[in-house]
């Protein structure tokens, strides 16, 4: 172990822990069937796809919505987005080589990404993490179905063989506490904004209009609150 790249090798190879959990699931992801195996490896790119779908479908709903209800459509994935790039920052200032890379004779669903594509954290956890946490604020109806889907993608990386445990339980972390964070911080100067920028005629495709005043919930409950007094 005197040899310092031998060293800087295992280091970047991860904690023992988390090789000896990576080659326990990877053996077993070898004995899985074949349609099972075939599902992983999409699964774990389609289910990104979804959390795209689902910000697109609160986008077209929060078009007929309030001023906040559009802008917390717009932030969600502006949020995860940040919680992304983040991530990428993260995995070039560490360099943790893939699991599938570093580690001799391992085999593997998915084809190893090409060197120079770091492990830490993992980007697709990062982003499903992020996403579900955002919908659990912003649409509640959905948290049943995203937040399973964002366990799933995330535990996919290491089924298939790209990722440690650590690093989708690190990429988890950092998007659901850093994406909600940062949707919450603007949510409020972004519903202003919303319903300036809902003026210019330019942008009614995109943003849609708010309901008549005495249709929304809080101009309801004023009204009602007014005629009780008289």
């Amino acid at each position: 172990m005197s040899d310092p790249t031998a060293a800087l090798h295992l280091a970047k190879a991860g904690p023992e822990y988390g090789v000896g959990v990576y080659r326990d699931v990877t053996e077993w992801a070898a004995t899985t069937p074949g349609w099972m195996q075939s599902a992983g490896e999409i699964g774990t790119e389609l289910g990104i796809l979804v959390f795209v779908a689902l910000f697109a479908v609160q986008w077209w709903r929060a078009r007929t919505r309030d001023d906040r209800s559009m802008a917390q459509a717009l932030l969600a994935p502006a949020a995860v987005v940040v919680g992304y790039g983040l991530s990428e920052i993260i995995k070039n200032w560490l360099h943790e080589e893939r699991p599938c890379r570093a580690i001799p004779n391992v085999r593997t669903i998915a084809a190893c990404p090409a060197p120079g594509d770091w492990a830490f954290p993992s980007n697709h956890s990062v982003i499903a993490a992020a996403s579900a946490a955002t919908l659990l604020v912003t649409w509640r109806l959905v948290a049943a179905f995203a937040l399973p889907l964002a366990v799933l993608v995330a535990l996919s990386r290491v089924y298939v063989g790209v990722h440690y445990l650590h690093d989708v339980a690190a990429g988890a972390l950092l998007g659901v506490v850093l994406a909600p964070l940062l949707l919450l911080a603007v949510r409020a100067p972004g519903a202003r904004a919303v319903a300036r920028l809902r003026q210019r005629p330019a942008l009614k495709p995109v943003l849609g209009a708010a309901p008549p005043a005495a249709s929304r919930p809080e101009a309801a409950a004023e009204f009602h609150a007014t005629a009780s007094h008289r």
